[in-house]
């Protein structure tokens, strides 16, 4: 009992200090302008069978990009999370929703905007009770949910940063890493390919990363990997979508005819 008190408060002093300082970074600046994508995914534990498809669907309205990932898995759990960016010199997020429900998620359902600058956020862990939390919201330049896979097409290479806002169901915000971190092949048809690999690190700081760390809530690495060229193509995504949940990894797949 005296350990999971300890934990408790411990975990109390993480969210306390999650917003305690922060130091914004430079925003992004655009090298390669986003247009009309779309493309079919399939998740996978490493190395296991399908666990989920779905589909990222990217279209521009004027200045503004709607983007949307759609994951449904096979236990019907439903991954959706929707991107609202502009690309005027920087990339500046305006508006995010993410909605996750099912057997392979605790509950979430979160939303905010530049425009309106309010947030609401819905959060509930496996058993227990649901959670709500709404208000103001400032979106600093470099609030990038969302927008890692964009970013690291525009890194050419080298490493940037910027901020994450996540939910207890208050928002805090945490400092995101964006680096190259090596070279793989991959094989497409007869032909080898260099794929770059990236690391997204999502870093709370301090002491209470620390603490952080001793109750086992350090938020997860991420990885991408994009087939180099003067246009980058997206290969794989390897990480957690959301903390501490399982390493799933997310690919293109091909469509089969019937």
């Amino acid at each position: 009992m005296a350990r999971c008190v300890i934990r408790a408060s411990a975990l109390a002093v993480v969210v306390a200090m999650l917003g305690a300082s922060r130091i914004d970074a430079e925003p992004i600046k655009v090298r390669l302008a986003e247009g009309n994508t779309r493309g079919f995914l399939v998740v996978r534990r490493p190395g296991g069978e399908p666990i989920a498809h779905g589909e990222l669907r990217q279209k521009p309205g004027g200045a503004i990009i709607d983007s949307r990932l759609l994951l449904h898995f096979k236990d019907g759990s439903l991954y959706e999370e929707t991107v609202t960016f502009s690309q005027n010199d920087v990339f500046r997020l305006e508006a995010y929703r993410l909605v996750q429900r099912g057997p392979s998620f605790p509950t979430t359902e979160i939303s905010f905007d530049r425009k309106s600058g309010q947030y609401a956020a819905l959060t509930q862990e496996k058993n227990a009770p649901e959670r709500r939390a709404r208000g103001p919201l400032e979106m600093p330049a470099d609030l990038y949910n969302g927008l890692a896979l964009v970013l690291l097409k525009n890194l050419a290479g080298g490493r940037a940063s910027g901020q994450m806002a996540v939910f207890t169901p208050a928002p805090r915000l945490i400092r995101m890493d964006l680096a190259a971190e090596g070279e793989d092949r991959a094989v497409i048809g007869d032909e080898v390919r260099t794929a770059a690999r990236y690391l997204v690190k999502l870093d709370i700081g301090g002491l209470a990363g620390v603490i952080a760390s001793l109750v086992g809530k350090d938020p997860p690495d991420t990885r991408y990997w994009f087939v180099t060229g003067d246009v980058p193509a997206f290969a794989r995504f390897e990480g957690a979508l959301y903390l501490n949940g399982p390493v799933w990894r997310i690919e293109l797949t091909g469509i089969e005819w019937r």
